[in-house]
């Protein structure tokens, strides 16, 4: 016999559902909180179905999110093994039946009935340095997002206050103009102070820099504040709101700068990143993130699927005596691979930095393709040159 359970996973819960073979499930669905408790009462379940059936029976569930993480680390606990699909596979298979019915007990039925219609492989465990380093990576993405919104949102209290104090410093963002900025917010309160006192406030808030430096930035200041169109804030709403985004950006700076110390510090445990990083145009941070998202290297049998993981294949399609002569990429798995090998490509191919990419890049250009084209086709190599690398161990050597 060949047992299999599904489970529907959501918030909190999991629907089951479970076959003894093939067409012959195994009563009726029931709920399982996601609690100890009620995880313990799920193994017990499955080895009842063992005791019945002379073999332990599969498990098999759909990635969601976090949802579907208490669920897998309890049966990594308990050595169960389970297969964890990817959403697409599932949706797709659901549509194929004709009935338009959508329930969590329906959905645990039909994960079964899926499993053996296909044969998928159980779910390969990935190494904690790596999950770590992938969690920081895609946390460091959320906060720069975070920091690049409060950014926006400065920039446009900052042009009802004191517009033109961005021409001051190179950096607006810098810890001197923030500083500066938050004890002087507007006009009024520069004009007071003087020039003599701003220079002394830029020198202590800047130590490394000289007192010349300091004196030609106090009376930048002073100049913005006289250009100044707001010589007298009418709103204290707006005074207040800059304090807070001000507050902000520092909190954001802190945290991101924390995340990428981590970050590298953690990526150079593994000698993957190091080998990535031998080729031209990879930095830390992305090289951080394409070893992250990839994983362990042996997940990927052949380079083609490292590449339909990071959605760079082409979408083919024909039918009939018709087949489309434009072919878009699928943009289907990790979004963040492909992110980050689109940088990496645009980083090695500029300047010529990776000699072998810009050749690659350029004869594709010569064959008539958009520049478009040719970077997809430049990430696709990049990816096949990754794949060879890491199941190699072995560095880039880029022409001399």
């Amino acid at each position: 016999m060949n047992p299999v359970v599904g489970l529907d996973v959501a918030k909190g819960e999991s629907q089951v559902q479970a076959f003894l073979d093939k067409s012959k499930p195994f009563g009726k669905s029931f709920s399982v909180k996601h609690t100890r408790e009620e995880l313990h009462r799920f193994i017990g379940f499955l080895k009842e179905i063992e005791k019945m059936t002379g073999q332990m029976p599969m498990v098999i569930l759909e990635s969601t999110g976090h949802y579907h993480t208490p669920v897998v680390q309890f049966m990594e606990e308990h050595d169960v093994i389970y297969i964890l699909l990817n959403p697409i596979i599932s949706y797709q298979a659901k549509k194929s039946s004709l009935r338009k019915v959508k329930t969590d007990a329906i959905d645990a039925y039909q994960l079964c009935v899926l499993y053996y219609k296909e044969d998928f492989e159980p779910h390969k465990n990935r190494g904690l340095q790596l999950l770590d380093l992938r969690n920081l990576s895609r946390q460091q993405e959320i906060v720069t997002n975070m920091y690049v919104e409060a950014k926006l949102q400065f920039h446009t209290i900052l042009d009802q206050v004191f517009p033109e104090y961005r021409k001051v410093f190179g950096d607006l963002y810098s810890k001197v103009s923030l500083l500066m900025l938050e004890e002087f917010p507007t006009s009024e309160a520069v004009l007071s102070a003087g020039e003599s006192k701003i220079a002394v406030r830029v020198a202590e808030f800047c130590p490394i820099r000289s007192v010349q430096w300091a004196r030609e930035k106090a009376k930048k200041i002073m100049d913005a504040a006289m250009r100044n169109p707001f010589q007298k804030v009418v709103y204290q709403s707006h005074l207040i709101n800059l304090q807070m985004y001000i507050e902000m950006l520092f909190q954001y700076q802190g945290h991101l700068s924390i995340l990428e110390n981590r970050i590298v510090t953690l990526a150079n445990e593994l000698e993957d990143y190091k080998i990535v990083q031998s080729i031209p145009g990879i930095g830390e941070k992305i090289a951080a993130t394409i070893i992250s998202e990839i994983g362990e290297i042996d997940r990927f049998s052949h380079p083609k699927k490292l590449v339909a993981f990071a959605g760079v294949d082409p979408r083919v399609y024909s039918s009939g005596k018709f087949t489309a002569t434009t072919n878009r990429i699928t943009k289907r798995g990790s979004s963040r691979l492909r992110q980050a090998s689109y940088l990496a490509v645009l980083c090695g191919i500029r300047s010529s930095r990776n000699k072998k990419l810009k050749e690659f890049y350029d004869k594709k250009k010569s064959e008539g393709k958009p520049a478009k084209v040719a970077i997809v086709a430049c990430i696709n190599k990049l990816l096949h040159w990754i794949y060879a690398l890491l199941n190699r161990k072995e560095s880039f050597l880029d022409i001399a």
